[in-house]
């Protein structure tokens, strides 16, 4: 039996029975016979019914992280008892997967995946892992959990070519990359031991919601994320000319500066000038210090400094070095943070989240998160 629908019926928990509500609302959505569930909405329903914490809004490899263990939520139409499931995109390192092929092509994405897996569970102190996954099928939902170990690179076989991608496996499970989207997908079999429970689609769910109305309006709504107000999103490199990089003597990469001898510790995340102008007032003044928090609850003092207020640091400078260059980007003592180590992890910005004007968060976000942020004034993190 799925491990999460087990906890679920012994602690007689909502999970399953939120499941089954929104997929008896399905004809909002379509006149299939398969209940439909918007994967946010089960990301979401998961992670109220487990207390677990919604990793959705970073751009790493798990959705959920539950006691120490991280969590890929999957949730699709399955008609023939499998299906091919995304599970990692490639788009920025989309140029260089074009220089191999064959199988050096399938060693590859397995390196980078599994790259992506592993600075995952550092960000979150990760001791563990596996999909949960919620099966759409007609008439039925089934739920079930699979495992979610790195691809094995040393068993890669049946390497077989095809016009629109490469497949393969790794002796656990089947593969297959898409070339256009640079997209790496995985074959999801439903188990004998998965739940299965059938879902009666309401005929006229329309006609519930316009009874609920007037319950509904009693109901006080959640204060939403605001752009700008809660949130703002900085980059960790620089453009020139169209393209990204990271600056080699500032920076991530500040230690290696010169004009005096510097701590290999020494960094900043930058504060681009567009920041503080459509969002004055989201920092404390220049100098001021506040508490800055990793997503693994680690406490980083922290302040605004530097000319024009350009640099995000923290006292000691050590404590954001290592987690950022060491804990998530791995480097080593005067080793040059790069671009294309960002981009092989699948992140180039970090989110920095208010919670009111002494304590703040930080965390990685999904790479191109910037320039959609900085850019669209509908800019919405839970949908990007």
């Amino acid at each position: 039996m799925s491990l999460f629908a087990k906890i679920d019926l012994e602690k007689n928990g909502n999970y399953i029975r939120l499941i089954k509500a929104v997929a008896k609302l399905s004809g909002l959505f379509s006149e299939s016979d398969i209940p439909y569930i918007n994967y946010r909405v089960a990301e979401n329903i998961f992670c109220k019914s487990f207390n677990a914490e919604n990793l959705s809004r970073s751009d790493t490899a798990f959705d959920a992280k539950f006691n120490g263990r991280g969590v890929g939520l999957k949730t699709f139409t399955c008609k023939s008892g499998s299906s091919s499931e995304k599970i990692a995109e490639f788009n920025s390192l989309s140029n260089e997967l074009r220089n191999y092929s064959g199988k050096r092509l399938a060693e590859k994405l397995c390196e980078y995946r599994n790259q992506r897996i592993k600075v995952a569970k550092r960000t979150y102190e990760l001791d563990n892992d596996l999909y949960h996954i919620v099966a759409r099928q007609p008439g039925s939902i089934s739920l079930f959990e699979d495992s979610y170990k790195e691809i094995d690179v040393s068993r890669i076989k049946d390497v077989q070519h095809k016009p629109t991608g490469l497949s393969f496996n790794d002796e656990i499970n089947f593969y297959n990359f898409n070339y256009s989207k640079s997209t790496l997908f995985r074959k999801f079999q439903i188990p004998t031991d998965a739940i299965t429970f059938e879902v009666d689609v309401l005929d006229d769910p329309f006609e519930l919601l316009l009874n609920f109305l007037p319950e509904m309006a009693k109901v006080e709504d959640k204060p939403k994320i605001a752009r700008g107000i809660n949130y703002v999103i900085l980059p960790l490199y620089g453009k020139s000319r169209g393209s990204k990089f990271v600056f080699e003597k500032s920076g991530l990469n500040q230690w290696n500066a010169g004009g005096r001898e510097r701590d290999l510790d020494e960094i900043y995340i930058p504060i681009p000038i567009e920041i503080h102008r459509q969002f004055p007032g989201f920092f404390p003044n220049r100098d001021q210090t506040f508490n800055l928090y990793t997503p693994t609850g680690d406490e980083l003092v922290a302040k605004v400094c530097q000319e024009n207020s350009k640099a995000l640091m923290t006292n000691p400078n050590k404590a954001l070095s290592d987690w950022l260059l060491r804990t998530i980007l791995e480097l080593e003592y005067g080793e040059l943070a790069t671009i294309e180590k960002l981009e092989i992890l699948g992140f180039d910005s970090v989110i920095i989240t208010k919670k009111n004007d002494e304590d703040y968060s930080i965390d990685i976000a999904k790479f191109d998160a910037y320039e959609q942020f900085i850019s669209n004034p509908n800019f919405n993190i839970d949908d990007f």
